[in-house]
């Protein structure tokens, strides 16, 4: 109750919340008292009491709560001209309206694949909306990066005025480790290695004006999920999971890092529901049945759909060319274009006026 209300409170001078901005580092409880603790970097001397009252008048007013204590940490900036940010080096960041984060508790739920054929079914949401060019892919599985394959890329990308220039396909810009090294090298680095490079693709790859920026995680809650939450400002989280009460039971404790650091939920998918049988109509469930929706209650969170067992779908990854572009009409690629549809419209991506 006391995130939602925050998410509401405004950076001055900006329309993005102060939670996704990353500067709310700490929330206590206790007997219907809160503390909410603020870090920032501004060197507008009003930014820090500004916050601080608005933030007072957010939770002064919830059910339950007593007292309210605020405490700002202030960092000055160098520069005076630059623009807020929970991290100096977001900047190439601030013109990516929404980034939200694709996770699974655990490896082999075909998120990747998930990923891409989301990015591509959102590009052509957004296209057919008058907004070109807007939707990207930072892979951020440094270990087994797929996106390359699965997007059809595989090329080195340039460097222009110091800065990587993503590739692109089918209208997805895309960045990912597998650009940058030799496919049968594999990468054996430590967490700091993992950070550094997370924090790179953030802050030295000119993803231009995006409307949304998809980041396919690598499984589990170790430092690639923690170093992207710091970097990066995530509007949200869709997590992927499969029927099978083994996946459903890692997912959940997977989504439930997300909340930890104030990253709100934007639903649970299901992968792999179901083999369809087009001509009857018939569903299959071969890996069992219900477990995206149980998840998803137990997350209190939204049931984005269920992604059928197609082998259509495998193809394409291995081809390089996503379903829901090579067969945009069947029916596996339509529950794509459905969650696509599902999360514009959360996040009012198609609506003239942006907020």
């Amino acid at each position: 109750m006391i995130r939602r209300a925050l998410s509401q409170v405004p950076y001055p001078g900006f329309t993005r919340d102060v939670v996704s901005f990353g500067i709310v580092k700490e929330i206590e409880v206790s007997d219907g008292s809160v503390s909410v603790s603020l870090a920032l970097t501004s060197s507008d001397p009003e930014v820090a009491p500004r916050l601080k009252k608005d933030v007072e008048q957010a939770l002064a007013d919830l059910e339950g709560v007593e007292k309210v204590e605020v405490l700002v940490a202030v960092k000055s900036k160098k520069a005076p001209e630059e623009e807020p940010s929970s991290n100096a080096e977001e900047a190439p960041m601030q013109k990516v309206r929404i980034a939200i984060a694709v996770a699974s508790g655990k490896g082999g739920v075909g998120k990747s694949t998930f990923t891409s054929n989301l990015a591509c079914a959102m590009d052509r949401i957004l296209r057919k909306a008058g907004k070109p060019s807007s939707v990207g892919i930072m892979d951020c599985d440094i270990y087994g990066p797929s996106i390359p394959l699965m997007m059809g890329v595989n090329r080195r990308p340039e460097v222009v005025d110091g800065m990587i220039q993503p590739l692109e396909n089918f209208g997805v810009r895309v960045m990912s480790m597998g650009f940058l090294v030799e496919e049968d090298v594999p990468v054996i680095w430590r967490g700091p290695m993992v950070m550094k490079t997370i924090q790179q693709f953030a802050s030295n790859v000119d993803w231009g004006e995006l409307e949304v920026l998809f980041v396919d995680l690598p499984p589990g809650t170790g430092d690639a999920q923690l170093s992207l939450v710091q970097t990066v400002p995530l509007e949200g989280a869709v997590v992927v999971t499969t029927p099978q009460l083994a996946a459903v039971n890692v997912a959940r404790r997977g989504a439930m890092m997300f909340d930890k650091v104030n990253v709100p939920l934007v639903g649970v998918a299901e992968n792999m529901s179901y083999l369809l049988d087009e001509k009857t109509g018939e569903k299959s469930f071969l890996f069992g049945e219900g477990g995206g929706e149980r998840t998803a209650r137990y997350l209190e969170t939204d049931f984005l759909g269920q992604v059928p067992l197609d082998p259509r779908i495998r193809e394409g990854s291995d081809h390089g060319v996503p379903v829901v572009v090579s067969d945009p009409d069947i029916p596996c690629s339509q529950v794509f274009y459905q969650i696509a549809q599902q999360i514009s419209d959360k996040f009012n991506l198609t609506s003239g006026d942006q907020e």
